[in-house]
């Protein structure tokens, strides 16, 4: 963006902000070419064993406006922060190192590992989210998001299918990036796993209350693609939570978290495609 511009005089005011307000890091060399200003959080640590990110995890991030969400991800004290923030007009902001641990995921799990933090590289992309109209992405946005994504995979060798949202990894805490967010385009391009959805039509479901070797196996093709859920042929409150998620990312036409003909159809298939190594 040009200098002088409103967003990158934004930019340099959040930017003194942020490192008045506490110890941030030094000003850093981003790691991806289409960063358009780094803006050092002060809120990072280290990965911990060493890990090395094999995973991007995508997030909104549910305030206001881009400024107050800016300022929460770089402030000292707020114990959150992401690698990278996604501005609506399609600006990049990177925040913290992708060698770091970024403080983006919170108690999550996938695929059996319960630290995301430290496995995973952090996006924040800027909408208000549920809690305040929660608009649709502009096509600018997602364009940048995907950009951005590419180059991580490329750089990292992370796979498509672990391209996740936070919903995913923390089905019972969040919603984000949400129903609207567009995976279909980002698969489209190469970023994320994806089948087109099953039709929905009336059939038999599993839903709240139902038990037997239907619920047990729903359970286990969940665990199987990665999810936490229990398995135990109960239709329980944290299944119900996990088939939630899964609809928001896969079903998003209907998100109900009833585990209907259309939910079943798409999770075999997403399985079914998923690379040989993985689907064990």
């Amino acid at each position: 963006m040009p200098p002088g511009s409103p967003a990158s005089d934004t930019f340099a005011s959040k930017r003194r902000q942020a490192l008045q307000d506490g110890p941030a890091t030094d000003a850093f060399t981003p790691d991806s070419s289409v960063v358009s200003e780094v803006i050092p959080s002060a809120n990072f640590g280290d990965r911990n064993n060493d890990r090395v990110p094999d995973m991007i995890v995508l997030h909104y991030t549910g305030m206001p406006d881009a400024d107050g969400a800016i300022t929460k991800l770089c402030t000292a004290g707020t114990e959150v922060s992401a690698h990278y923030i996604v501005l609506e007009d399609g600006g990049i902001v990177q925040s913290v190192p992708e060698a770091k641990r970024a403080w983006h995921a919170g108690v999550s799990s996938w695929a059996g590992e319960d630290d995301i933090n430290s496995c995973s590289i952090g996006i924040e992309i800027i909408n208000p989210g549920h809690d305040w109209g929660y608009p649709d992405f502009p096509s600018r946005q997602i364009a940048a998001v995907i950009t951005l994504c590419r180059g991580i995979m490329l750089r990292r060798n992370i796979p498509a299918h672990r391209v996740l949202g936070h919903s995913d990894v923390a089905p019972a805490r969040k919603k984000d990036p949400g129903e609207k967010f567009p995976w279909h385009s980002l698969a489209n391009s190469g970023v994320g796993h994806w089948v087109q959805p099953a039709p929905i039509t009336r059939s038999e479901s599993l839903k709240l209350g139902s038990i037997g070797d239907a619920v047990r196996d729903l359970q286990k093709a969940l665990a199987k693609y990665g999810y936490a859920v229990p398995v135990n042929a109960k239709f329980d409150g944290p299944t119900m939570e996990v088939v939630t998620a899964f609809q928001r990312h896969f079903r998003p036409e209907r998100v109900d978290g009833i585990a209907d003909h259309s939910t079943l159809l798409t999770l075999g298939a997403l399985l079914s495609t998923l690379p040989a190594e993985t689907a064990k």
